[in-house]
This record gives C-alpha cells, structure tokens and sequence, in this order.
C-alpha cells in the first residue's frame, strides 16, 4: 500500500488534534480543586462516565492484535472481546455502588482505611510503575500502528500524541479527559461504522456486484470452514475462562476505570454506566472485527507476519482518497483516550496517597499545583519509555513480554482489591500478605519458566498466582486477625458501603 498520506488527511488529523487541546482549554478554568481536577467531586453524568469507561477498555491493539486474530480465525477475536460483557455485568451487580462509596480522592484510597495505610502506600509504590509500563506500551502501540502502518511519522506519532495527552489532561483533569473521550468516541463510530459497508460492498463486487446483502452473501459462502467457531487454535474454551477470570480483574480494578465509578452522580448512575458500557462492549466487536474478516475473502494469502497491518491493508484498499486521516484519528483516539484516563488516575494516586500523606495540611491552590505537576511529569515519563522500548527491542516482542508481566502482577493486585469490598471476614493485614506475597509467587513461577516454559502461558501463570493470592489472603485472616478496635474499623468501612450510613438512593 501507499505509504503517503494527502494534504485532507494531515487537515483531519490536525483539527482532530487542534479539538481536542480546545477541551483542555475549556476546563481549564473549571478545575479549581483536586476534587473536581480528579474526580473526587462526583459530579459526572451516568452517559459520559460510560462512554468514557468504554473508550478505556481498549486501545489501538484492537485494530492491530485483534484484528490479526479475526483475519486468520475469523470470530475468535469477537468471542475473546465478549467476555468483557459478563464481566463489567457482574463488577455493576457487586461492585459499582461499593466503588462509588468507598473511593473518593483516588482508586486506592480506600485501602487505608478497609487495610492499612502501609499496606496503600505499597499498592501505590507497585502500581504506579505498573501503570507507567502499560501507558508506555500503548503509546508504542498507536505509533507503531499509525507510524508503520499508516505512513505517519513515527516519532511524530509518539510525541504529538503523548504531548497532547499531557496537555488536555494538564489543563483540565478528568473532565477534560471525559469529554476529550467522548468526542473521540464518535471519531471512532464514523470509522467503525463506515468501513464495513465499503467492505461489504469490495465483497459484493466479487460476484458481479450488488448490494450490501450480495456482500454479506459472498462473505458467508467463501469464509473458510471454521471462520465461525468461537474457538480455535489456541483460543481453547480453557483459555476463554482464564482470560474472562484476567479481564474481569482488570476491568474492575484498573485506576482509571474505578475512577469513573465513583465520579458518577448517584449509585443509580454508576450502574447505569456499567450497563451502558455491557452494551457498547457487545455490540462493538462485530463491526470491530468485520473489516479483517472480510478481508480474509478479497485480501487472501496474507502471511502471519504480516497480519498485524491487515486493517491498514483493508483502509488501503477500500477507503475514499483523503478518509485515511480520519482513520488515523479514529486510531489516536483508541489510544489517547485509555492514555488520558491512566496518566490523570495515577497522578490522583501520587497526590492523594503521597503528596497529601506527607503534607496533610496543604491547601487547595498548593494541591492544585502539586495535581498538575504530577501529571505533566508522569505523562513525559511515559513518553520517555515509549523511546526507550522502541529504541531497545520492539513493539512485537514487548507486547508479549507484557502480556507476561500483567500475568504475574494482576492477580495479587486485583485479588485484594475485590475481596477488601465484598468481605468483611478477612483481616486487614491479610490483605499487604497476599499483595506482596502473591507477587514473590507470581516472580518464582516466572523465574521457574526458564526451564518449564508453559509456566509462562496466561492459561497456568493467572490461576496459579491467583489461587496463591487467594490462598494468602485466607491464611492471612486466619493468623493475622483483627484486634477488637480493628474489627470495629472494618465494620464501620462496610456500613458505609453498605449504605446502611447513607440516605442516598442505592438502587
């Protein structure tokens, strides 16, 4: 395919861009607390708070990884995006309504007070590296998509949108973020939507022409055998469960995403967001996905290791001169949105659970300084390693080797995360327990993987380190149990998330 781009393209991608600082602009003046700068205020509507949460869950590695997976198994990448659907289902039956009452000024206060002070502030020293790596690896992500792929500069494509990302995210904190996500999210509908009528129609002349109901014809009779599985190759039904049991934890516990549970008006709201965004997460996929599949009919013979720039191949081959800018944008998008929420929840972390702890005093203009300062030097932090990988390895191979390490960090994490909110029997130093001891484990089993190499596969690290977590964790409220004081601490800590504290409408 043509690697330049049309003097339309770089005018979409430049007003795409030019909208998206203009946001930042616009709050700037409206965020005048780290309240309101990080969402402790709880004045998000239920839609926004959704869309934005959807735009989170995923980043450009749905039009790269996933998009690979559709061209050469056909529906197992819809199959794999699906699991999402019960999982966010499940976090807004048990989890939505505790999130919004227990966390306020970040994701993780809350540890403090249901654990122990110790036991946040380790959460927070681990989980800030954490989410600079992930923020670092979809920053590579949108750069090696867009730069390779598309005809984008690389470099470009990292620093322009890493830049922008600190600028609206600076200037006005997660409201910014929030609206900057939902105007990307109709960037990405108009792609989403509009690609898989051209490629319907590419199909339909195949055949001699016709509608989009010829396309969707010849794509049905000339899919391969097994194109419509819901399984295949690896992707087995034991992977399906450890993957659903992994998106799970993370969908429930990711920063950015429990910040958009409790910024919502009223538990009433945070359930609806939670519904709102089930539904986006089923009805996404399909029309995700569609474009690679049909690509498998009038792009056939692709090899494997091309297969990671098959949506570029189909914008390549079906789009209108000067609609690849808009693709282009649809893809920063992917990313810039997740990147945004993740840069603006950990500069909470480092205020709330680090500035303020040490500082106690500090008034509200100094908190504002210190939340703005935090997310500026987070986001160039992030930028900063996004070079360094792309310099050291490569994004193949360091998308793999995170695959590996969320593997052995997500369990221990997310594990106590959850069980501190719906059960009040364990103790509160069970929980640093199993946080640090279910990650020597998770580190051992990594370590063993040298000489067994399965240990390494999602499908044996996640259930291990998990039942290894959950293990310490009830071993911990066995021999670490609450003094009579404590007790009274954690049952106080419940029944304010069980509204038994509150007038406020929990249905």
């Amino acid at each position: 395919m043509s690697k330049s781009l049309s003097f339309v393209d770089y005018s979409v991608i430049a007003v795409f861009f030019a909208v998206m600082i203009s946001v930042g602009l616009y709050f700037a003046r409206r965020s005048k607390s780290a309240e309101q700068f990080f969402g402790g205020d709880k004045t998000v509507p239920w839609w926004l708070a959704g869309i934005s949460f959807y735009m989170n869950s995923f980043s450009a590695l749905a039009f790269v990884m996933y998009s690979a997976l559709a061209y050469k198994y056909g529906l197992v990448p819809v199959t794999v995006s699906w699991l999402s659907v019960p999982a966010v289902l499940l976090g807004a039956h048990f989890l939505a309504v505790r999130w919004r009452r227990a966390a306020s000024g970040s994701p993780i206060d809350y540890i403090a007070k249901r654990y122990t002070p110790q036991m946040c502030r380790t959460l927070a020293v681990l989980g800030l590296p954490m989410q600079l790596l992930d923020n670092a690896f979809k920053l590579l992500a949108i750069g090696t998509v867009v730069g390779v792929g598309m005809g984008f500069p690389l470099f470009w494509s990292i620093a322009i949108s890493g830049a922008i990302i600190i600028l609206y995210t600076f200037l006005g904190g997660l409201k910014a973020t929030l609206v900057c996500d939902f105007i990307q999210f109709f960037f990405i509908l108009a792609v989403v939507l509009t690609l898989p009528v051209l490629c319907l129609g590419h199909l339909a002349r195949l055949d001699g022409g016709g509608g989009l109901a010829k396309g969707f014809s010849v794509f049905i009779e000339r899919a391969p055998e097994g194109f419509f599985w819901f399984t295949a190759g690896r992707y087995t039904w034991v992977y399906m469960i450890v993957f659903f049991c992994c998106v799970g934890s993370t969908l429930s516990t990711n920063w950015s995403l429990v910040q958009r549970y409790y910024s919502t008006r009223s538990d009433r709201d945070a359930k609806k967001m939670a519904h709102l965004v089930a539904a986006l997460l089923f009805a996404g996929p399909p029309l995700f996905f569609f474009p690679a599949m049909a690509a498998r009919i009038f792009l056939p013979g692709i090899p494997d290791e091309g297969m990671n720039g098959v949506y570029a191949l189909v914008c390549s081959h079906v789009l209108p001169i000067g609609m690849m800018g808009m693709v282009i944008a649809a893809m920063f998008s992917a990313t810039m949105s997740s990147l945004a929420g993740n840069i603006n929840a950990a500069a909470a972390v480092v205020v709330n659970e680090m500035f303020l702890k040490m500082f106690p005093a500090a008034m509200s203009k100094a908190k504002m300084v210190v939340a703005r300062t935090a997310t500026v030097l987070i986001g160039m932090i992030v930028i900063a390693l996004t070079f360094i990988m792309q310099y050291v390895q490569g994004a193949d191979d360091l998308f793999d080797v995170s695959n590996k390490i969320f593997g052995v960090f997500l369990p221990p994490i997310a594990i106590p995360m959850i069980a501190g909110l719906v059960c009040r029997r364990i103790s509160r130093r069970s929980g640093m327990l199993a946080l640090v001891g279910g990650i020597v484990f998770g580190l051992s089993l990594f370590a063993l993987s040298s000489r067994w190499p399965f240990l390494r596969e999602i499908v044996w690290s996640f259930p291990l380190t998990s039942a290894a977590s959950i293990g310490l964790v009830a071993l911990g409220s066995l021999l670490l149990r609450d003094s009579e004081s404590e007790r009274r601490d954690v049952d106080g800590f419940f029944r304010k998330i069980d509204g038994e504290n509150t007038n406020e409408d929990s249905h």
